[in-house]
């Protein structure tokens, strides 16, 4: 199929529909006619239509151009020349990227209507945004490493703590309050498994069963800790390190999401007046 004709057609909807709308009964718009001017030559009309209102027969023609490039002052000249020869029909010409300058003052002079027409990108049907506010409790499970044993196995946790710190900067989205690891008493470690074990690696008790006796009112409370005298658990990187507390706590992290209301599926068409920039959407069912 012909684009420019494709273009024309979409036109001729677009008008169509606005004028449905419109309180003044309209005849039906028009593809392609073919009007004989005061010369006696005959123009072919891309888009036309006439009404009548409080007695007076008006007519439209439409030109269209399918550019992907600013319309020129000569493009609108030689419409002019056109409406000249017809007997007292207004001009409209649309175009989908916009007008040189020249065509602009040329167009305003002789009242030509300069519009662009054009199907919505992603992104231009946004009709509105609000905004999410989202408080997120997220609950830690801390150790307290007994730093006793840690020194005499040549652990140097004070410097994991500070890579910590280093790699919260990343966290998204950001606290409200950062926490300073390096300054902590109890710290996050990643393990292998749930188990809780003894020096003989007898398993004590569980993270599982330890959340299960957390106390309802902890969820009302910052913390709740339960205390070691012989454990250990299995780590990721340094295997069995022996802990002296566990701390269960509360983060509260605040999101904040915009949302927007994007009616693009919706909409059909954007109609810009080149002239004072304002936009109509137009919304047409299938």
């Amino acid at each position: 199929m012909n684009p420019n004709i494709e273009y024309e057609k979409f036109t001729r909807e677009v008008y169509q529909k606005l004028l449905d709308a419109d309180v003044v009964k309209t005849t039906e718009v028009k593809h392609n006619v073919k009007l004989t001017g005061k010369s006696g030559q005959k123009h072919q009309i891309d888009v036309y239509w006439e009404y009548e209102i409080e007695g007076v027969r008006r007519k439209v023609a439409i030109e269209c151009k399918n550019y992907n490039k600013a319309v020129s002052l000569g493009k609108v000249r030689d419409f002019y020349g056109v409406l000249i020869d017809l007997n007292n029909v207004a001009g409209i010409m649309v175009t989908k990227i916009g007008y040189q300058e020249g065509a602009k003052k040329y167009a305003s002079h002789y009242d030509i209507n300069l519009m662009e027409l054009r199907a919505p990108n992603k992104g231009e049907g946004i009709i509105g945004e609000t905004t999410l506010n989202i408080d997120a409790k997220i609950r830690h499970c801390l150790f307290l490493v007994d730093e006793e044993w840690a020194k005499a196995k040549n652990l140097n946790f004070q410097q994991y703590k500070e890579n910590l710190d280093f790699m919260s900067n990343f966290d998204w989205p950001p606290r409200r309050t950062p926490i300073r690891w390096s300054e902590a008493t109890h710290i996050p470690l990643g393990t292998k498994d749930r188990k809780i074990r003894d020096g003989k690696g007898q398993t004590i008790t569980t993270l599982d069963e330890l959340d299960r006796k957390l106390p309802e009112k902890f969820e009302k409370e910052s913390d709740f800790t339960f205390n070691f005298l012989d454990a250990y658990i299995d780590t990721t990187y340094w295997g069995p390190v022996k802990i002296k507390e566990i701390k269960y706590t509360h983060e509260i992290k605040k999101q904040t999401t915009v949302i927007s209301i994007d009616a693009h599926e919706f909409i059909k068409a954007i109609l810009k007046d080149a002239e004072s920039g304002k936009i109509k959407l137009i919304v047409m069912k299938e």
